[in-house]
């Protein structure tokens, strides 16, 4: 998958994984297994990576007694490769069962992490949904990936055009773990999905799927598309086992959702996806159990969390004009004087 000379050598291999931060730690791991040769900094570097998997594990645990949220995507597969391999983890994915519980975790992360940066987003109009990942330093800086904590209260966002917000995940453990694999390869670039999905997939193979249960499930999902390329792309490197038939009895679903998508009207917009301009952090605010959105001007809307004040954008990159950022900051000032 990484287009490597096995004759090159393991150093090559991972050479060629460090292309992305974190498929390095699987290579490592991997060679862990086979007993290569390695000096301290990879063993280092190795252990820290599993530090990072386990501290994930730890939150995910506790955020889950304290708050009820819910672990989806990375850190559930993980469980399903195999003794010794690591799954690497960039971002800890968390689904909140309202916006009540999303703050109480926000609060306890803040409140227990040395969190430098809080990116908030709404996704959808009326009622919306809301997203928040918090960013803060690893052991290292410089050299390790910065913890990443994501949280949202809709389980599956969509691609905002064609397949819509999705705010639930029920399914049998594993399936949830394909329905997330696929949503991830959906409204992205029209690349084959990495080496990482790849391995997913090979982890999954082992579990007992009941194809046309399955099938339907992600069809319900409308996700028979992307799963399908998953798996086709998949057995070009790894065996499928229960899987295959799971592909086979997605064909029907796959024609069904591309026409259904087809139906869309022409020139639907994607459905908005406003984001956190951010104003200034705040002393916690305990007793909030909600986010405030206030609208002190035409075409300015402020969004109060727990955490932190923003000022609304409609694109993640949209820079304020200065005028537009002053107008926010003496709204909210005038706010603070009337609380």
């Amino acid at each position: 998958m990484l287009d490597t000379d096995p004759a090159a050598g393991p150093a090559e291999l991972l050479h060629r994984a460090r292309a992305g931060r974190h498929l390095p730690h699987l290579v490592l791991s991997a060679l862990e297994r086979d007993g290569v040769r390695m000096g301290e900094p990879a063993r280092a570097e190795l252990g820290r990576a599993r530090e990072r998997v386990d501290r994930y594990a730890r939150l995910a645990a506790d955020l889950a007694c304290s708050t009820g949220v819910r672990a989806i995507g990375g850190l559930p597969l993980a469980r399903y490769y195999p003794a010794g391999l690591l799954r690497p983890l960039e971002t800890l994915d968390l689904v909140a069962p309202d916006e009540a519980a999303l703050w109480q975790a926000v609060i306890r992360l803040v409140t227990d992490h040395p969190v430098e940066h809080i990116d908030v987003s709404l996704l959808g109009e009326r009622p919306h949904h809301t997203a928040v990942t918090l960013h803060w330093p690893a052991e290292d800086p410089l050299v390790d990936p910065w913890y990443r904590v994501h949280l949202s209260t809709a389980a599956l966002p969509g691609d905002g055009r064609g397949v819509p917000v999705r705010p639930y995940l029920v399914a049998d453990d594993h399936v949830e773990c394909l329905i997330a694999l696929a949503e991830s390869c959906l409204g992205g670039p029209d690349l084959p999905p990495g080496p990482l999905a790849v391995l997913d997939v090979a982890g999954l193979a082992g579990r007992p799927f009941e194809a046309a249960e399955a099938a339907a499930v992600l069809a319900a999902y409308r996700l028979a598309p992307e799963a399908s390329a998953l798996l086709d792309h998949a057995a070009e490197y790894v065996p499928l086992g229960p899987l295959a038939a799971v592909r086979a009895a997605l064909g029907p679903h796959v024609a069904a959702e591309h026409r259904r998508r087809g139906e869309a009207p022409p020139g639907a917009r994607r459905a908005g996806t406003r984001h956190g301009a951010l104003l200034r952090r705040t002393v916690i605010r305990h007793t909030w159990g909600e986010a405030r959105l206030l609208t002190p001007g035409p075409g300015t809307s402020l969004l109060l969390t727990p955490v932190a004040d923003y000022l609304l954008t409609p694109a993640r990159e949209a820079v304020a004009e200065p005028a537009t950022r002053t107008a926010a900051l003496d709204a909210l000032h005038s706010w603070d004087t009337l609380c």
